[in-house]
């Protein structure tokens, strides 16, 4: 049978319903993957929307499935942190990735202040997607809130402060991160073991932070002496390392909790005039291929997989989206160290 849609138009369902030979609502249930299908008419279906060059009609798709095809990837943070600092640039391009290859657009949102939240509370309750992947580290930070009482899923990027109660996260492990960065300084024989920390309104540098306590033994008092808030930032590292050199003149080692921080401290430590590693030692946290390996010398660090991480909250929401009856829980992902020139 010929088959040819009007002249210069844009080929329909029904063209290809007739170039295959089959019923309209057959050729639909093939293009919804719909397992109620022959192989035949699978074939024969595909064949023809090839030949045809058909393309569906996503708006009016959408009004019949109620899906946007989109997932938000929100970051409540502020905009210089997200385009300053190297990880969330892989966080970003990690996401768009996992996403192109599930044929699912990404919406990048980045939200800060009230009129942000209030923006991004409209928009995800509108319709517009049909999930969220939602990164929101930050103590009293009201967009987890917000996220709870949303009419879509919602997957949390590491663990977001309240309750974990009935939600959905991936997390890496930060704690034992810390302690495998810490025991690896004691094992070369470093005895005067600081570190620069991330901001503690955030659970990752929490936990970083008491995975270093663990290793040394550090009580409060020790711990206030010994530590200096980077704010994972690489200027924070340099002046956290500067205040700390300050406070303990003979420190022979550090556990950075992020990499970024880590470049900062190394610059604080060339201008101070020490070796590393012979005069300190030096450990930093996330593994990041574009600082780890390229810094002076090259940084030993643990390694969260980033792209691992984004992978599984990916796979998680496409579950949820699928209808898929699974228990909400705490995904908790391994991390390694790698070692190289600083320690």
């Amino acid at each position: 049978m010929s088959v040819q849609s009007h002249s210069g138009a844009r080929p329909t369902l029904e063209d290809v319903a007739a170039k295959a030979g089959v019923s309209r609502a057959t050729a639909s249930r093939v293009l919804n993957a719909s397992p109620r299908v022959s192989p035949e008419a699978h074939e024969a279906v595909t064949a023809a929307v090839m030949e045809l060059g058909y393309q569906p009609n996503q708006a009016a798709r959408a009004l019949v499935t109620r899906r946007s095809g989109a997932v938000a990837v929100v970051f409540s943070e502020p905009e210089p942190k997200i385009f300053d600092d190297p990880h969330f640039a892989w966080l970003i391009r990690s996401a768009a990735r996992s996403l192109a290859d599930a044929d699912v657009q990404m919406v990048l949102m980045l939200v800060h202040s009230p009129q942000d939240q209030a923006r991004a509370e409209r928009f995800l309750a509108g319709g517009h997607v049909d999930g969220a992947l939602l990164f929101a580290p930050h103590k009293g930070d009201q967009l987890p809130t917000v996220a709870r009482k949303l009419p879509l899923p919602v997957v949390y990027a590491g663990r977001p402060w309240g309750s974990l109660r009935g939600i959905h996260t991936v997390d890496h492990d930060n704690e034992g991160g810390g302690l495998l960065a810490t025991e690896h300084l004691i094992s070369l024989g470093r005895k005067k073991i600081v570190s620069v920390t991330g901001p503690l309104d955030e659970h990752s540098a929490m936990d970083r932070l008491a995975g270093w306590r663990t290793a040394v033994g550090a009580d409060d008092e020790t711990t206030a002496l010994m530590t200096a808030d980077g704010g994972f930032s690489r200027e924070g590292g340099r002046k956290a390392m500067e205040a700390l050199l300050a406070r303990v003149p003979d420190l022979d080692a550090a556990f950075v909790a992020s990499d970024h921080m880590a470049a900062g401290v190394l610059d604080a430590l060339r201008e101070a005039g020490k070796r590393v590693p012979e005069d300190v030692a030096i450990v930093g946290f996330d593994d990041h291929p574009m600082i780890a390996p390229h810094t002076t010398p090259s940084l030993t660090s643990v390694r969260q997989d980033t792209s691992a991480q984004v992978r599984h909250m990916v796979t998680h929401l496409l579950r949820l989206l699928r209808g898929e009856s699974i228990r909400a829980r705490r995904e908790v992902l391994p991390t390694v160290l790698v070692r190289r020139e600083s320690s």
